[in-house]
């Protein structure tokens, strides 16, 4: 910045989040769980696995049971998600087990590698990955976008400057999806994730090199309309450091995740332009009850926690309450509809 000037926002958080030994992605130990700075629906509950599981094992029949069954889970951590998945087919579908072939595509890896696997899958799956990508973010002033850019003081500290948007793509996004953003509030505030077009571009064409496969993704996010409203005046930018939510991006680059909300009317366009089909748009709620979460759970209940009806007074009946109580709270924290609940599932189908 002090040497060629204000960098946009975007290529800002790309180095914050993905610079080699610098970016929040890129270095130290992995920062999900309960350990790190946030968590995601896998480290709330392993039903969320059972559900995935169950997911693919659909698609595996939709697809006429092909051998091997090859699954690609972009951003996927610690591969949690991945043992739960291996572990339920293994233990309730042999004959699926064995043609599963799971690969795991590592955020840390850096942003770019996600999109250069040489392997061709039936499945590409992500879960809270697209949140992450780099953001515009652009700001109205006297019914004009302008784009947001950061600069630094000559003691290093950094600060917002407007200036043109970056690209005709930039300028132009918003009227894409037909965002009134003429009539909102001076201030207003948005991200623009242009990188959430290109990954679905590249990820549309290497499902078609297997010629038929589901892209399923996960996120926090909604149809541009729901989106792009008054009502969110600064936009949905928001940083997570040791699970404390801030609105302060440009402090404690490369200590800080950074993520914006996603907007699923640009996946849904761009998957029809590069030939995909839409399958399922819903929410997490609504996807997890369909995926069978609810009935599982009382299976569980009915399998390894008999004790509590039979002896509920006894040390053992106690332990086995507050063990059943902390598995059903972590079911509903992923179906509470004012939380990871809303959360939206797009699958696509080629």
């Amino acid at each position: 910045i002090q040497r060629d000037g204000p960098i946009s926002f975007a290529d800002y958080m790309h180095m914050a989040l993905y610079a080699p030994d610098y970016g929040y992605y890129v270095s130290g130990p992995a920062k999900m769980g309960w350990e790190g700075d946030y968590y995601t629906s896998t480290d709330v509950s392993s039903f969320f696995a059972y559900c995935m599981a169950q997911q693919l094992f659909q698609m595996w029949e939709i697809l006429g049971h092909p051998s091997p069954f090859t699954v690609m889970e972009q951003g996927s951590g610690r591969g949690n998600l991945a043992h739960g998945i291996r572990r339920w087919a293994e233990q309730n579908a042999p004959t699926f087990y064995a043609a599963l072939d799971y690969h795991n595509e590592d955020i840390r890896a850096g942003q770019d590698a996600l999109t250069q696997s040489p392997l061709s899958p039936s499945v590409i799956l992500s879960n809270e990955l697209i949140d992450a990508f780099p953001v515009h973010v652009i700001q109205l002033h006297e019914k004009k976008l302008y784009e947001v850019y950061v600069a630094a003081q000559p003691d290093g500290r950094l600060y917002e400057v407007l200036d043109e948007p970056s690209s005709q793509e930039v300028a132009t996004y918003l009227d894409s999806y037909k965002i009134p953003w003429q009539t909102f509030p001076d201030g207003w505030r948005a991200e623009i994730n242009l990188d959430a077009l290109h990954w679905l571009a590249h990820s549309a064409q290497v499902i078609g090199d297997s010629r038929h496969g589901f892209l399923l993704t996960i996120d926090y996010g909604d149809k541009a309309r729901a989106l792009y409203t008054p009502s969110r005046p600064d936009g949905t930018l928001a940083c997570y450091f040791q699970h404390q939510l801030t609105d302060l991006p440009l402090v404690r680059p490369g200590e800080q995740d950074i993520t914006a909300h996603v907007n699923f009317s640009a996946l849904l366009y761009e998957g029809r332009r590069q030939g995909l089909h839409l399958h399922t748009f819903t929410t997490q709620r609504l996807w997890l009850n369909n995926m069978g979460i609810n009935e599982e759970l009382e299976r569980v209940r009915a399998r390894d926690f008999a004790v509590i009806d039979n002896a509920r007074a006894s040390d053992r009946g106690q332990v086995a309450l507050l063990q059943w109580y902390n598995l059903r709270q972590g079911v509903m924290a992923l179906t509470d509809p004012a939380g990871m609940g809303n959360f939206k599932v797009l699958i696509l189908k080629r």
